[in-house]
């Protein structure tokens, strides 16, 4: 028995069994971004966390850490009905490969890569409609996004495909839960907004998976569990915890390479993982542990290891302290 709630048990529990997600590049761009692809938060490179095999064009070989970001954003920007017709070769494509690699049988839609809400709610629902019918017999709509890009509309839009799959999911990108911190990364919005986005989507029965990242600048183990306690609070029912990596072409990989910043090693992201875990409610879905950037992407940590090891050690960690998620959660006004 996992010593975490598992998203593997999660969908066994609902779906009595695995459910893949196939995962889209809807053409989005995003909010904090300039006209020309620059800007943004400091930690993101120029691929928006799209899937790899919704990379073609990239290899390791020949991948430059000094590559301009906006060259490469800019590949991304294609016309509406363009953008739908990649929709459905992505699904098509996605569909392929999870079922070949993974002898896969059941699929989510997943609009991964950049800000999935930035855009008009009709062109929203164009879009979400071209790839659920593409693929209609998903199990769940997931789409990935920012805080600022949630508002009434939007949440009221997502909540209309609760009866066309059996669950839909917005995942938000918090990173943090301290507002110095999202100045620094240059996050372009704070705190406050993250509850807000949270309150719109519960209050129309939408589901929330929240992305934090453990290892920011200047950040240490009191602000990860001061994040914990503002997830645990906003009700989000689903997290996504990764460690900081650092990846070529940010303006983070050039405060790496001036010495102003490191990542976490895998001790360190254990260590930090085990005190977020103890201090999240149980019912909350552990989604993600460690980040999975490409090795040809990477900076730091080179060293950091495998992720099956990760898993291997935060098992026997927690088993050697005794400790299982929330075993130290507290909710608020309890004493």
């Amino acid at each position: 028995m996992e010593r975490w709630n598992t998203y593997r048990t999660y969908l066994m529990q609902r779906y009595g069994g695995s459910v893949y997600r196939i995962g889209i590049d809807g053409g989005f761009s995003c909010p904090n971004r300039r006209s020309d692809g620059s800007g943004g938060c400091t930690y993101c490179d120029a691929t928006g966390s799209k899937a790899a095999y919704l990379r073609p064009e990239e290899s390791g070989a020949g991948f430059s850490f000094d590559e301009s970001m906006s060259e490469r954003v800019l590949l991304y920007r294609l016309p509406l009905a363009e953008r739908l017709a990649s929709i459905r070769a992505q699904v098509a494509r996605g569909r392929a490969f999870v079922a070949r690699r993974y002898k896969a049988k059941m699929y989510s839609i997943y609009f991964q890569a950049w800000t999935n809400t930035y855009a008009p709610v009709g062109q929203l629902k164009l879009l979400y409609d071209t790839a659920l019918a593409a693929l209609p017999e998903s199990q769940e709509l997931i789409v990935s996004t920012r805080p600022d890009e949630i508002d009434g509309a939007k949440a009221e839009l997502l909540a209309s495909y609760q009866g066309r799959v059996k669950k839909v999911w917005v995942e938000l990108g918090l990173q943090s839960a301290n507002d110095r911190t999202l100045r620094r990364i240059n996050r372009g919005h704070d705190v406050a907004c993250y509850e807000r986005a949270c309150d719109l989507l519960h209050a129309k029965g939408v589901s929330v998976s929240t992305h934090i990242i453990l290892g920011l600048p200047g950040e240490g183990l009191e602000d990860y569990l001061h994040t914990a306690r503002v997830v645990a609070s906003a009700g989000s029912e689903a997290l996504k915890i990764h460690n900081l990596d650092i990846t070529g072409g940010t303006a983070l990989y050039d405060d790496f390479m001036e010495g102003e910043v490191s990542a976490p090693s895998m001790t360190r992201h254990l260590e930090n993982t085990v005190e977020v875990l103890r201090h999240i409610p149980p019912s909350v879905v552990i989604q993600r542990l460690v980040a999975e950037t490409p090795r040809h992407r990477l900076a730091a940590p080179r060293d950091f290891g495998e992720k099956n090891l990760f898993l291997f050690k935060l098992r026997q960690r927690m088993e050697r302290l005794d400790a299982w998620q929330g075993d130290l959660y507290h909710p608020e006004g309890s004493l």
